[in-house]
């Protein structure tokens, strides 16, 4: 893991890194910007301790990890943060996001129906809701948004990010990202600039933020991190999670009394059912103090 460490502290410090993606208006930080030399030790510990070394080596396994319990001073730690990997429903945010754009826009409204869809889309993962919400909001619509200077979700200059090129059902990809040629594909650092954003309500209008990111809330799959955060009491999450075949991956805030971080991992690996539980019970403890993980006290 020490090759991993100093590539990653190496290419962190490129010229260029810095500016790459627009800077954050206000006082908030760029993530890349963020990097934490005692969380990425925390992190390579955790991966080690797991024996995943391989899977990171190989570019089968990418984790990132924010502390954001102080918003304005995140504290950002990844192993292939910037690999893209073929993320199965987790892109389903980024149709989420459009349908808000939208709304903001005055272009859709916040129906009963499209609530519905929408919650449905996000918390029990529905392919038949998504497929509808995307085809509303525009197939091409979604990729300009993410694509777009407001939000660059999707940058070929950081090697991509979240991308949606293809309906949730059987019908073929309409176009495919043009770094990797992924349908539906994610990058650990993208996605966890997702999260960073709508939870700084850099995103949206802080009313459709907090709608948003209520949809996330109470998710109605009890598996990957979910199933990892049962055993730590008083654990609030805002996920989206994804997994077709051997690809599995998963994306929250996570909130622990005055703790608050961002997690995102993403997976090929055919145990990755098993594994992405115990990746994020070493993520959250690497955040919250053991006692306060473990007993919920202050």
């Amino acid at each position: 893991m020490l090759v991993i460490r100093m590539i990653t502290m190496l290419l962190l410090l490129l010229p260029g890194s810095v500016h790459v993606l627009a800077a954050s208006p206000g006082h908030y930080p760029l993530l890349r910007d963020s990097l934490d030399p005692g969380l990425q030790r925390g992190v390579e510990r955790a991966i080690d301790t797991l024996a995943l070394g391989r899977a990171i080596q190989n570019k089968k396994l990418a984790v990132a990890l924010v502390d954001i319990t102080k918003p304005t001073r995140p504290r950002y730690a990844a192993l292939n943060g910037d690999e893209m990997l073929y993320a199965a429903s987790l892109p389903k945010i980024a149709i989420l996001l459009g349908a808000f754009v939208q709304i903001e826009q005055g272009k859709m409204e916040m129906t009963p129906a499209n609530l519905e869809s929408l919650t449905r889309m996000i918390r029990v993962s529905s392919n038949t809701e998504a497929t509808r919400m995307l085809n509303r909001v525009g197939k091409q619509e979604v990729i300009d948004i993410l694509r777009s200077d407001r939000f660059r979700l999707y940058d070929p200059a950081v090697n991509g990010g979240l991308w949606v090129g293809k309906e949730y059902g059987k019908s073929s990809a309409y176009k495919r990202d043009p770094l990797h040629h992924l349908s539906h594909g994610a990058t650990a650092l993208q996605t966890a600039r997702f999260y960073y954003l709508l939870d700084t309500n850099r995103m949206l209008r802080s009313d459709l933020s907090r709608q948003m990111k209520e949809m996330l809330g109470n998710p109605g799959i009890k598996h990957k991190f979910v199933k990892g955060l049962e055993k730590y009491p008083g654990v609030r999450i805002y996920r989206k999670s994804g997994s077709w075949r051997q690809w599995h991956a998963d994306s929250a805030i996570v909130e622990s009394g005055k703790y608050k971080y961002i997690a995102v991992v993403l997976a090929e690996h055919p145990d990755g059912p098993v594994l992405l539980p115990r990746i994020i019970q070493q993520l959250h403890e690497l955040i919250v103090p053991v006692t306060v993980a473990s007993t919920g006290t202050q």
